[in-house]
């Protein structure tokens, strides 16, 4: 996966999240992709998706929880 495809996805998820739910929408991203994302720079990803640079600290998070959860449909 490249850096423009990636944040087009997080993009998309975190603006069709609910209000309260955007963190957690990083999260899921971060959980679902950890295996295509995480040799790519989080800041790319967050800031080729419009979001707040801090977010890549939750997108690191969301990588390291993808080895002890799975992702529910």
């Amino acid at each position: 996966m490249q850096v423009d495809q990636a944040s087009r996805i997080l993009a998309q998820m975190y603006h069709e999240a609910l209000p309260k739910e955007k963190a957690l929408s990083v999260h899921l991203f971060a959980i679902k992709y950890a295996d295509q994302i995480r040799n790519i720079s989080a800041k790319d990803i967050v800031v080729g998706a419009g979001l707040p640079e801090p977010y890549k600290t939750e997108i690191r998070k969301g990588i390291n929880l993808a080895k002890y959860v799975e992702v529910k449909d």
